[in-house]
């Protein structure tokens, strides 16, 4: 891979992640790119007829995505190559009732969502994205979505100053989750209460009315875009890349044309960062009723179905934790991953993640096949270890799985680093995966 490539790639990731605040926004773009390439929309409401060698992609609840491009092999003997990923990460969301006075300000409410680091957040140029429904009693549940997006910073979590706080570099930076947290939005207006002034600011952001407004999920959000730093930019930093470098790359390798092979999917769903138990988390049966669509619409039987799994493997693609050497008591010393070092294959005996033998020998392989190093990690004995959504897949549909991911720095940061050379890595082991060789996208990446 050139310096060119390099650089394009991993500019195209941090451009996909900056205009993606929010994991509705993360599906929005990525539905548009999948239309751009001659991917077809599925509805979940209807019977699918489905033709080897198209790509199709079915939404859930406007943050959870499939997309899937189908091969000439039978299924029931070629299979599912599936890479999932999630589009949620850690941060803020805005509650209800949000708006409220604070001293001489109004300020909003907010939810911990997932397990972010919180003094991250801190001192920054925040701001709000996500989803909001409006009233419109032509829709059948008499509302619509809409996307919005505040460009500009427009609340902020402000320290106390280190006067009135003189261990904070010894103690650390903490905040009382209920009394602290609420973010600054405005000084109090005589003329309209938080609450009216809020939902004001959101409908005409929106364009819509304020009495029109029925619902919202807002997600805070970083205004900085992602950059290039070091003295060769060979690492990059933004927010979100746990886990949307994951769902870019997934997508990215999908086949642009048909290949031998059987269906390559990728699969990126919310709530994650919670637990994946919802309507659209992959916990959930998003998957499992997507599987059983292809198989019905490529006309398999119920046997036919059980051997396409049996056939199968899933990737868990999911961030992994870089060897930070300012704290090298917290890495496994046999296992020192590095940024720039390659995908890294995740291995845990109490199933924290998917991995097995054979699982890590298969993705090995891809890498060796296609030129590209890899590395693998194991959690030190002495600190719980993450998960990702991995096992639970595997346990519900019975698909071999290998949790893999690219290492970085920071995870669950508002700011995250990682390998500007990794990205471009990932994919091309990627491209591997689903189509056992044969050619995938190439540089074909969401803008």
């Amino acid at each position: 891979m050139t310096e060119q490539d390099r650089r394009h790639i991993s500019q195209n990731l941090l451009d996909y992640i900056d205009a993606s605040p929010s994991p509705w926004h993360a599906v929005a773009n990525a539905a548009a790119d999948l239309d751009r390439r001659g991917y077809h929309r599925l509805n979940e409401e209807a019977v699918w007829d489905l033709q080897p060698g198209k790509g199709y992609y079915v939404v859930r609840d406007d943050s959870s995505l499939i997309a899937f491009r189908i091969g000439d092999a039978p299924l029931a003997e070629a299979g599912f190559r599936i890479v999932g990923g999630h589009t949620d990460s850690p941060g803020f969301r805005v509650k209800p009732n949000a708006a409220h006075a604070k001293g001489p300000l109004a300020a909003l409410g907010v939810e911990i969502y997932g397990g972010p680091i919180l003094a991250s957040f801190a001192d920054r140029d925040l701001t709000l994205a996500g989803r909001v429904f409006v009233r419109d009693d032509s829709r059948p549940a008499g509302v619509r979505p809409e996307l919005v997006r505040f460009e500009r910073p427009l609340v902020r979590l402000p320290n106390l100053a280190i006067h009135m706080n003189r261990e904070v570099n010894r103690e650390g930076l903490k905040f009382d989750y209920q009394e602290q947290l609420p973010l600054f939005l405005a000084a109090l207006s005589e003329e309209l209460p938080p609450e009216q002034r809020f939902r004001a600011l959101l409908a005409e952001r929106a364009g819509v009315a304020a009495d029109d407004l029925r619902a919202w999920g807002l997600a805070v959000a970083d205004t900085q875009p992602g950059a290039f730093w070091g003295a060769d930019d060979e690492f990059i930093a933004d927010s979100q890349l746990d886990n949307l470098a994951s769902c870019h790359a997934a997508l990215a390798a999908l086949p642009q044309e048909t290949a031998d092979g059987g269906v390559a999917m990728a699969a990126l769903f919310d709530h994650e960062e919670v637990g994946s138990e919802s309507y659209k988390g992959a916990a959930g049966n998003f998957l499992e009723s997507v599987l059983a669509g292809i198989a019905a619409g490529l006309g398999l039987d119920a046997g036919g179905y059980r051997a396409a799994l049996a056939n199968s493997w899933l990737v868990s693609a999911d961030m992994a934790h870089a060897y930070h050497p300012s704290w090298p008591r917290h890495h496994d010393d046999q296992h020192q991953v590095r940024v720039n070092g390659g995908p890294v294959i995740k291995i845990n005996a109490a199933q924290r993640y998917a991995t097995d033998e054979l699982g890590q020998a298969f993705f090995a392989g891809l890498c060796e096949q296609v030129g590209v190093p890899w590395q693998t990690y194991i959690h030190r004995n002495d600190l719980p270890c993450g998960s990702t959504i991995g096992p639970m897949m595997a346990a519900r549909l019975g698909l071999r799985t290998v949790d893999v991911g690219n290492p970085m720095w920071a995870m669950h940061s508002l700011r995250e680093s990682a390998g500007a050379f990794d990205h471009g890595g990932f994919i091309r082991a990627l491209e591997a995966f689903y189509t056992a060789g044969g050619e995938g996208a190439g540089l074909a990446v969401l803008p």
